[in-house]
């Protein structure tokens, strides 16, 4: 069925930036933390709907990084301007996601951090 191939090649495109990208494996590590430290936190329900978006948005503004990045090697093997302006500006996507979610993250985890760092020290 089709559906199903399409399902194939999204897993085969996911497993491809796990093996391949170290940034996807690192962002990736991240977002399994920020889960552990909701489980542990007992964060609410709005804050897990913002973990999750965030957790979404940096892992796929790093695939699609890591596609433009695959095209534009194939379009322009040497270092081309135009081509260093087009990766510079999708890296500068990952981090502006990663920037975004670290402080939604710092909102999120900050106060229930410093509250168990005030009961663990008296």
């Amino acid at each position: 069925m089709k559906i199903i191939r399409s399902f194939h090649f999204a897993w085969k495109g996911i497993i491809d930036c796990f093996v391949t990208q170290i940034n996807f494996r690192v962002h990736l590590s991240l977002a399994v933390l920020a889960i552990i430290l909701g489980t542990i936190f007992c964060i609410s329900g709005s804050a897990w709907m913002a973990i999750v978006f965030c957790i979404a948005l940096v892992l796929i503004t790093e695939m699609l990084n890591t596609a433009l990045e695959k095209l534009c090697d194939v379009v322009h093997k040497n270092l081309h301007p135009q081509i260093r302006m087009v990766k510079d500006i999708a890296a500068a996507a990952v981090l502006v996601s990663a920037l975004a979610s670290f402080i939604t993250g710092l909102f999120i985890f900050l106060p229930p951090i410093l509250h168990f760092i005030k009961t663990v020290v008296k």
